[in-house]
């Protein structure tokens, strides 16, 4: 099925021929081991490649790999290191003998994809065509590749045929569509975990402020694309900057994106690219000594050797970075065609035969007798396998999906008519549904599975680059990151975390301070969110938290404090005994009482002298009462209102006034003597009646709509008004009404009888009285409008006590006068005018 797919590579020796010939052949560096059944392998054992100029004049040349790649050795010499093991241990794959077939990618996606068409479609010569294709596919699975750029290619291809593939090293979470990449699998978590990882130690440390530096390929990218999703849903800070690092070097951008580093205000730099980009940054970072910067690593250069330099470290020492799960594996790598290029690299030498110009040039030839003992190089360090571990993990994944599918019993398969899978009919994509369901344990004790996307299990250890002393480095582990049911969880020893900065305290890397209680952030123009200014919260509302986003108002009985970090009780607002205004008030009541007393007892006193008994002594006596009802009726305006005080206030003023005005307007008809029946019954009568009209009025007033006590809030924002509400403002105003009325009428009756030629006329007294009586409360109905909350109580009193005083006054200071001062005019004649002495 396939070799359909690479039938341009074949030709059909004639037409009636049953066998094809392969076209030609790539020659490409691998490492072959025949086996019952081959695993194949992807690497990176070259880091770059140099192509040919491509004329097409002639066939072209194939392209040379350079540059010894110790990290891709490693992870082939791995591989080849866990096939071993697998096909010496009895309980795993009995009876069967796995091979491997590697090949070397030069670190070139096309000579990696050339690759990925070998082991997919195999290099035989010539094969006979068979009407039944029987027997292993060149490879039932591959491990590789290292990059996401080379994985999501070779898988775009080699799934449309679910050949699995079980990469190490390829994090681009576009990687996890399984709709896309239906037999791709990996050891290595997703980028997208990885993004999320690193959001957690930002928010750790408080860095909201953070640099991005990505690589100029889908690894790169798509985490580009993911933190800025993952930013804005969990708020964790903003980007100062994303800039991509070029591939190849181009020393005019490194400048560019230093120059940015430099003038950006984020102290944390975070770099998800490789080790080449690192290097050809790190050498502008050095040139240009940009220094004072907190970086973070990727899992792709956190263990890399070759940055730890005495030139870089001064600037990448205190790096925190993102490492694959780490491993044991002790590895006795035999002597193979990769070891040959190793060889090479290692002791910088040529087998021969050596390249044209090599000796001429004073280059060494290799013996193969030089001694390994003397040579430092990071492939005799197993104490730090990383990706290592993945290729070992990616390896029995494969052996233990193949043991699994050949357990399988005849009759109860998990394949159509509950048959089994054979190594003799085997299709790829069986292999899949085995690869979808494997779980087993390292004997590192780690888990290994795959979920529904083909991802492994997401785990990370937090490392830190230690600069020691002595000038020498080391890569310590501070800690883990791992998925959880309640999300990523992050551990960190931050005592154990080396920050190379003079305070060696972490960095504080934010755009604007944390607003804090008593204020709001507002975000700035044109900014990211986390850049904002802290707008103060207004009167009436608080913020209790730092960074609130918005300030809450507080609740109706309460307001902000000065310094608006929580809500306080409202201060109460009613006329009160303690303050002055009230002390005033209640000591002018009390006086007008008082008095009231005194000029009752005189009257009683003095109640058979003529100025007493004349025009009706009984009403006199009865005014004073109504009078001192009045001035008492004040009290119920000041204090903390009441439901009793509220409903009594206004009643005791009404009926109080109203008996104190009907005696006035009884006393003025007695004056006018416009009766001649209107005698003391009379008199006592319709001062009852009048004032039982009052009562009925408040009666109906208290029952309809009764007045009660009230917050208002509306005068002042920071203040509660205790105040008494009418209730109905229709019997409030028939109440004045009626006292006005009753008011007017006795000043009009009085004021005729003014000029009547009693030496003492009372209707004078009385018209004077009346006069001062409407004055006050036609003043009272504007200024009691317009004062707010207890000054409105206030003015109401100063009418009370201002039309008292004025009634008092008017009508029995002269009274008084002639009684205590002048007894010798308390006489009838003197009060009839006729003891009037002639001049």
């Amino acid at each position: 099925m396939i070799l359909l797919l690479f039938s341009s590579f074949f030709f059909c020796v004639s037409s009636s021929s049953s066998s094809c010939k392969l076209r030609r052949q790539f020659h490409l560096n691998g490492l072959q081991k025949a086996g019952d059944v081959v695993l194949g392998g992807l690497f990176e054992v070259h880091y770059t490649s140099v192509f040919p100029e491509w004329t097409f004049t002639s066939e072209p040349n194939q392209p040379t790999c350079t540059g010894f790649d110790t990290q891709g050795f490693r992870h082939a010499m791995t591989m080849v290191f866990a096939v071993n093991e697998i096909n010496r241990n009895s309980n795993l794959l009995p009876n069967v003998t796995l091979g491997y077939s590697l090949y070397d990618n030069c670190g070139a996606l096309v000579i990696g994809f050339r690759a990925a068409l070998v082991l997919s479609s195999g290099q035989e010569e010539q094969f006979l065509l068979q009407e039944n294709c029987l027997g292993t596919p060149p490879v039932v699975g591959i491990v590789g590749d290292s990059y996401s750029t080379f994985s999501i290619a070779t898988s775009n291809v080699l799934g449309l045929f679910r050949l699995p593939m079980v990469s190490h090293f390829a994090t681009c979470s576009c990687l996890s569509n399984r709709q896309r990449f239906p037999s791709f699998f990996r050891t290595i978590p997703s980028d997208a975990f990885q993004v999320r990882a690193m959001i957690q130690i930002l928010k750790r440390f408080g860095w909201t402020w953070a640099g991005l530096l990505v690589s100029d390929d889908d690894y790169g990218l798509h985490v580009a694309r993911s933190f800025q999703s993952n930013l804005a849903l969990t708020g964790g800070g903003c980007l100062a900057y994303t800039e991509v690092l070029p591939w190849g070097n181009d020393p005019t951008e490194l400048r560019k994106i230093v120059n940015v580093m430099k003038k950006s205000t984020a102290h944390v730099v975070m770099v998800f690219a490789h080790e080449i980009h690192i290097y050809q940054l790190m050498e502008e970072v050095v040139r240009q000594n940009v220094t004072g910067l907190q970086w973070m690593a990727s899992e792709a250069w956190t263990s890399v050797d070759v940055l730890q330099t005495p030139d870089f470290m001064p600037y990448l020492g205190g790096t925190l970075g993102i490492a694959i799960r780490r491993g044991e594996i002790i590895c006795n790598c035999s002597n193979n065609m990769f070891l040959f290029f190793f060889w090479q690299d290692i002791f910088q030498c040529r087998f021969s035969p050596p390249p044209a110009g090599w000796v001429e040039a004073g280059g060494a030839l290799c013996t193969g007798q030089e001694d390994l003992h003397n040579v430092e190089s990071e492939l005799f360090d197993v104490s730090n396998l990383r990706p290592e571990y993945n290729v070992y993990k990616a390896v029995y994944a494969l052996a233990y999906a193949l043991d699994n599918m050949l357990q399988c019993e005849p009759g109860r398969g998990p394949f159509s008519g509950h048959s089994c899978a054979s190594l003799q009919r085997l299709e790829p994509w069986q292999l899949v549904y085995y690869l979808d369901r494997v779980n087993f344990t390292t004997p590192s004790g780690d888990q290994v599975s795959f979920d529904v996307n083909g991802d492994a299990l997401p785990i990370y250890d937090v490392m830190n680059w230690l600069w020691l002393p002595d000038g020498t480095t080391k890569i310590q582990n501070v800690g883990e990151v791992k998925e959880t049911s309640k999300g990523e969880e992050l551990t960190l020893h931050q005592d154990r975390i080396f920050w190379n900065f003079e305070s060696k305290q972490p960095p504080r890397s934010i755009c604007s301070e944390s607003c804090p209680p008593g204020t709001r952030m507002a975000r700035k123009k044109g900014q990211p969110v986390c850049c904002f200014d802290c707008i103060p919260c207004s009167e009436g509302k608080i913020s209790n938290e730092t960074d609130s986003m918005e300030c809450t108002s507080c609740p109706d009985d309460f307001w902000s404090n000065p310094k608006r970090d929580h809500c306080v009780p409202k201060t109460t607002e009613f006329l009160s005994y303690h303050e002055p205004l009230g002390i005033c008030l209640t000591s002018a009541s009390l006086l007008g009482t008082f008095i009231c007393a005194v000029v009752l007892g005189i009257f009683i006193h003095h109640r058979s002298t003529p100025m007493v008994r004349a025009n009706n002594s009984e009403l006199s006596f009865l005014l004073l009462v109504s009078l001192k009802l009045c001035f008492l009726c004040s009290l119920l305006f000041i204090g903390r209102p009441r439901l009793w005080t509220c409903q009594l206030r206004h009643a005791a003023f009404g009926i109080s006034f109203v008996l104190c005005v009907s005696c006035i307007l009884v006393k003025t008809m007695v004056v006018l003597a416009v009766l001649k029946w209107f005698g003391a019954v009379q008199q006592r009568g319709t001062v009852l009646v009048l004032t039982s009209i009052q009562a009925a009025i408040c009666t109906v007033w208290l029952v309809s709509a009764s007045p009660m006590p009230h917050k208002n809030t509306l005068y002042y924002n920071d203040k509660i008004v205790y105040e008494c509400v009418v209730g109905s403002t229709v019997g409030f105003a028939v109440l004045l009404g009626y006292i006005g009325l009753l008011a007017i009428l006795s000043f009009l009756l009085a004021f005729l009888a003014r000029n009547l030629p009693d030496n003492f006329n009372e209707a004078k007294l009385i018209t004077f009285s009346m006069l001062i009586f409407c004055a006050v409360w036609v003043a009272f109905v504007p200024a009691y409008v317009n004062s707010p909350g207890k000054y409105a109580d206030a003015v109401e009193v100063f009418a009370i006590l201002a039309s008292s005083f004025g009634l008092l006054v008017a009508l029995f200071g002269p009274k008084c006068y002639i009684i205590l001062l002048r007894p010798e005019r308390n006489t009838k004649k003197a009060i009839m005018g006729r003891d009037t002495p002639k001049t």
